[in-house]
């Protein structure tokens, strides 16, 4: 036979075409990404059926059932309620005006990215994710229900921080509390959902005394919703500011005259203006990121002013007031038990993350508290900062984030590829050869002297 004539092997496997080929190395090596990802033991993936593997010289060498099996695992990650493979080392939280959200509507790389995390990603994973929003005025169960239809994907209030959500953990404290801000009655009905007794609302105290604000008159409906009772034995306990005032003087005159009174007598004043009770505010965002084109007064705004205003009318009597929300290390920690059930009841994944990717597009509240928090937490909490909200390109953040990125898909990519980095730098470091000292006697040297190399095990 012929040199130039030499028999073709038979079948079908030396003949596989090279794109089909190419995709098997692709998805093979996607594969070994996402066991990295998961923190599963890294094997490399076999390519599928009869297909040989080329040794170093070039000869095909069979697939066996031998070179294929591997030892059995029981992988460090779990199933969630449908089945599904969930990463376990890390977990998102999000902001959600400027970030997710921008005037009632989607920021269009949030659609992506709320797909990303839910498991359309070339892993396959879904990704645990908490939101934690300084806004408020809603029950957790209507914001979600304005999320879930905003972002078209469920959103739980077993996910959702809002600023005002802590203040639950406060209503056995106080019987009477004045509740300020919002549309309407809903942040009376907020704050009665969280179990507070008794709620006063700044449209009771008008419709008792409409003296009280005398270029604020109640429209009918508020009239209406508005209770009617006899304040003249009532002690307001603490004054909730639950959501941004929709009428800033009136408002700003009740907590004045309040902060002012004889223990929180309404009608009282006091001689030493030491004795009103307690100020509290769901956030201190002096602004935030609407539909404008440019940023809008927000709840820390109203704050400085009652702050200012009690200090100018008490001839220089400072008023102490409290803020919940971003970036108060009390939400943060709020945010990690929140996060905690949520990985334990949806996920079943009892362990807390590594990592948590907080992304913001505020460095006064987001990026402060995110990085101030990371001071005391026992995870990493990695702050990202988008150019979608308050965040101006260009600027230098008052505080400076882990990264910026332009937009929340940016953001959802940036720690997946992270994770997979770090996954990666783990999974070869362990691989390294380890140096140990191994004996060596050597027979020929002067009184047979012990001697010692290095050698790779």
């Amino acid at each position: 036979m012929s040199g130039n004539n030499l028999q073709q092997p038979a079948g079908s496997a030396f003949h596989r075409s090279r794109g089909s080929f190419a995709d098997e190395l692709t998805n093979a090596r996607t594969q070994l990404d996402k066991r990295l990802l998961l923190g599963q033991p890294a094997e490399t993936p076999s390519v599928t059926d009869t297909a040989p593997s080329l040794s170093p010289t070039g000869s095909a060498t069979p697939v066996t059932p031998e070179s294929e099996a591997g030892s059995p695992v029981s992988p460090p990650f779990d199933g969630d309620n449908d089945g599904d493979v969930v990463a376990d080392g890390f977990a998102f939280a999000f902001d959600i005006d400027g970030v997710l959200v921008r005037g009632g509507r989607a920021i269009p790389e949030a659609l992506e990215a709320m797909k990303v995390l839910n498991g359309e990603n070339k892993y396959g994973i879904k990704i645990p994710y908490i939101f934690l929003t300084n806004g408020g005025g809603k029950t957790e169960a209507e914001r979600c229900n304005d999320l879930s239809r905003q972002l078209q994907t469920g959103i739980s209030p077993s996910q959702f921080i809002c600023g005002h959500t802590p203040m639950s953990e406060m209503a056995d404290k106080y019987n009477t509390v004045l509740v300020v801000g919002g549309e309407g009655e809903k942040c009376r009905q907020v704050a009665e959902g969280y179990g507070f007794k008794d709620v006063v609302t700044p449209g009771d105290i008008i419709k008792a005394n409409s003296a009280t604000t005398p270029f604020r008159k109640l429209t009918e409906e508020e009239y209406i919703n508005s209770k009617e009772r006899d304040f003249s034995n009532v002690t307001i306990e603490a004054i909730f500011v639950f959501a941004d005032s929709r009428d800033w003087a009136g408002d700003l005159q009740i907590i004045i005259d309040l902060a002012m009174s004889k223990g929180g007598r309404i009608g009282t004043l006091s001689e030493t203006f030491d004795e009103g009770p307690p100020i509290y505010f769901s956030h201190n965002d002096v602004v935030w990121s609407a539909a404008h084109d440019n940023v809008r007064l927000g709840m820390g705004a109203l704050r400085g002013i009652v702050e200012y205003t009690f200090k100018e009318v008490t001839k220089g009597k400072t008023l102490q007031t409290h803020a919940f929300g971003k970036p108060q290390l009390g939400t943060f920690e709020f945010a990690t038990r929140l996060l905690k059930r949520w990985r334990k009841n949806e996920h079943r994944l009892n362990a807390p993350p590594e990592t948590v990717y907080f992304v913001g597009d505020t460095p006064e509240s987001d990026i402060r508290g995110t990085n101030q928090y990371n001071e005391k937490a026992e995870n990493d909490w990695y702050s990202i900062l988008v150019k979608t909200g308050v965040y101006q390109d260009g600027t230098e953040p008052a505080y400076k984030p882990r990264v910026t990125v332009d937009n929340v898909l940016d953001a959802v990519n940036h720690g997946i590829e992270r994770e997979m980095k770090k996954q990666k730098e783990r999974r070869t470091s362990q691989n390294k050869p380890k140096l140990v000292h191994m004996p060596k006697f050597t027979l020929d040297g002067p009184n047979n002297e012990e001697s010692v190399e290095v050698v790779a095990s």
